[in-house]
């Protein structure tokens, strides 16, 4: 049976509006510069307690997007609401992993996810420490809190750096591709773990990642995005059995079916993104392709 939608409120929990997100970009003499379009015309609405993934080509936007859902970035044209209030920067009800760790490497796991709450909690030494516990048992961490991050494995570094995006307990928890440096199985065992940590704290997550697989198997809706300037192709529903988490859910029929979807909605992007990769590369420096216009 699959996993029953998140209940949907009126307001949903995240409401997102970019009508254009751009860049100032210097031009080839550093005197003036260009406009960067990178997101166009998305609008999205995520309710509370989904899990959300999106994939699109490289550089269509999807980190951009995240860094706007985080606050850390304002839309060119449009808004954030988050519970139906507009957003203008980070706050601790969203928590950020990201595909590098960022660990302290003179702290220990406990330590580092304590050091989150050190500037700004208010808390006591002795709740900052039992609040980091949890948080590290929480992830499966639990007997690893005096370990230094070199003596944690690729897998174990990451589960650090959730844990310490957990202890705020925010509201959203925003991912850009975390699992993307780690080998296959661990990928699969963290997928597995995330799910399960998902299910049973009903966490809103926003989830990037450019595999489809991974997109399909953690994803309640999966959001494809054109090439750049990045929009949302799609929102594709995914209904698979996830509540026995010793099924292998990756075997399932519909399993596949998903997977060939996406891929058919990402396939023309992909391409287009390389052949504009490939072209801009291509192109000589603004200043030559000026005078060429000019002397034509």
């Amino acid at each position: 049976m699959s996993t029953p939608p998140a209940p949907r409120s009126a307001v949903p929990k995240i409401q997102l509006r970019i009508d254009r997100h751009s860049f100032a970009i210097r031009d080839d003499s550093g005197r003036g510069s260009e406009e960067f379009v990178a997101i166009n015309n998305v609008a999205l609405d995520v309710p509370a307690g989904e899990f959300l993934t999106i994939v699109g080509p490289s550089g269509c936007g999807k980190t951009t997007l995240l860094e706007i859902l985080a606050g850390l970035a304002h839309p060119t044209e449009g808004s954030l609401r988050i519970d139906g209030h507009e957003v203008r920067g980070p706050s601790l009800s969203r928590g950020i992993v990201f595909q590098q760790y960022a660990l302290l490497p003179w702290r220990t796991a406990l330590a580092n996810v304590e050091f989150s709450l050190e500037a700004s909690s208010g808390l006591s030494r002795r709740q900052r420490r039992q609040k980091a516990q949890d948080a590290l048992a929480l992830v499966g961490l639990k007997g690893f809190e005096q370990r230094f991050p070199h003596e944690l494995s690729g897998g174990m570094k990451q589960r650090v750096a959730i844990a310490r995006s957990l202890v705020y307990e925010p509201d959203i928890l925003l991912m850009d591709e975390p699992f993307g440096a780690l080998d296959a199985q661990t990928r699969e065992l963290l997928q597995e773990e995330l799910l399960d940590l998902w299910q049973r704290t009903r966490t809103t997550i926003v989830f990037i990642t450019h595999s489809i697989d991974e997109a399909v198997y953690l994803g309640q809706r999966v959001a494809v995005m054109t090439s750049r300037p990045g929009r949302i192709k799609a929102l594709i529903d995914v209904e698979l059995p996830r509540g026995d988490l010793d099924a292998d859910i990756r075997s399932h029929p519909d399993f596949a079916r998903y997977r060939h979807q996406i891929w058919d909605l990402l396939r023309t992007e992909v391409a287009r993104a390389r052949t504009t990769a490939t072209v801009r590369s291509n192109e000589p420096p603004r200043r030559e392709r000026e005078a060429a216009a000019v002397a034509n």
